[in-house]
């Protein structure tokens, strides 16, 4: 059975929408994304930009508002922001809950070519990261995890 994965960021544009799509990607045989956020936008065109240049089709992309997860239940809860680690709520109690931060590329400056470097810059950062979270043995962890990388 695979496990059950939800991604959280506060507008559910950018981060974890690639987070998503690739963990269902990489790692579908294992594990079943999704992703939400606390205040939903529409996801970035860069985001999907960024991930079919390395071949990840996220056809049925859209921003949702984590309460539609709220009766579901997951193997891991992931915040890929701050916003969303601190206003993640009660009711996704008895998971795997991690807090592993990423740079916002909406929020990056420059040329279109600069802008899409950021990227593509924290789509390779979210693969190698939550993958090696993912794939790690967490064998009778705590169920509240609290990981925090360096910037």
């Amino acid at each position: 059975m695979k496990k059950r994965v939800l991604f959280l960021c506060t507008s559910n544009r950018c981060r974890s929408q690639m987070a998503e799509a690739l963990v269902n990607y990489d790692l579908g045989d294992k594990f079943e994304a999704f992703s939400a956020g606390t205040n939903p936008k529409t996801p970035h065109p860069r985001a999907l930009r960024v991930l079919a240049e390395i071949g990840i089709q996220h056809p049925n992309a859209r921003s949702k508002h984590m309460d539609e997860f709220a009766d579901q239940s997951f193997d891991f809860v992931i915040t890929l922001c701050d916003h969303a680690n601190e206003t993640c709520p009660l009711f996704f109690g008895g998971v795997r809950r991690a807090h592993l931060g990423f740079d916002d590329p909406d929020k990056a400056e420059g040329t279109d070519e600069e802008k899409l470097a950021v990227f593509r810059r924290v789509r390779n950062e979210i693969r190698e990261k939550v993958e090696a979270f993912l794939t790690r043995d967490h064998g009778d962890q705590e169920l509240e995890i609290k990981l925090e990388l360096p910037e």
